[in-house]
């Protein structure tokens, strides 16, 4: 029978290795992975792409990456955060690489990449630095932007209670970039409060457990 359930970091984290690229979960304080990310901070692997909401807020699991200079290159929504130095400081020195997609075409290419499709066409961005290199198309007197998919080697992911085939629930705003993500990584593990090796009720499951290729169970407030 299947199961998914890994019992620590170190197997959750296998393969995780140095230029890796890693779609992480979450925005601001909510869904974020933080067990898998201070996981990969004590890994020390480097010349990471992240693929993420925003650059850290405060000191917390991408910003501490950052500063650790683990990261090579964000691809994100909101590069300057009013809590975070770390990322500012090193984009101006040329340290670290930025790819800024508005929000809702970030969560369209994730989307993309999972689903399959090979691109799509979008008014956000037009006649602005973001379209600079891009094809753009014209259809009823209006331009369209040309935006790829997003993939990852992994996806971190946050969820609220799972079950061992990997069927996966989140708790409220939680739910946010996690479910897209876990579709568009070419490994997905999932940082969740609670296993469960019964079944979820299929009417509850955000993300079927196909998507999913580990679970592991940190309780909440765990260190």
């Amino acid at each position: 029978m299947i199961n998914k359930k890994v019992g620590n970091l170190e197997e959750a984290m296998a393969g995780v290795s140095d230029g890796a690229s890693i779609l992480v979960g979450g925005q601001t304080g909510a869904g974020v992975p933080v067990h898998l990310l201070d996981k990969l901070l004590e890994m020390n692997v480097k010349n990471l792409t992240l693929i993420t909401n925003h650059t850290g807020l405060g000191y917390d699991g991408i910003a501490k990456l950052i500063e650790n200079r683990q990261v090579d290159k964000v691809i994100c929504s909101f590069p300057k955060t009013n809590t975070s130095q770390s990322f500012k400081e090193m984009y101006e020195k040329g340290e670290i690489e930025l790819e800024v997609v508005p929000q809702g075409t970030l969560t369209e290419r994730i989307r993309a990449g999972g689903a399959g499709i090979g691109g799509f066409y979008t008014r956000t961005g037009t006649d602005t630095l973001l379209a600079e290199g891009k094809e753009v198309k014209e259809w009823n007197s209006v331009k369209y932007v040309l935006e790829y998919p997003i993939t990852a080697d992994f996806a971190f992911i946050k969820g609220y209670k799972a079950d061992r085939w990997g069927n996966t629930i989140y708790r409220k705003a939680a739910r946010n970039y996690n479910p897209g993500m876990a579709t568009a990584g070419n490994i997905t593990i999932a940082e969740v409060d609670e296993l469960t090796d019964e079944p979820l009720d299929p009417e509850v499951i955000v993300t079927p457990g196909i998507f999913v290729d580990r679970i592991i169970e940190v309780k909440k407030g765990a260190n």
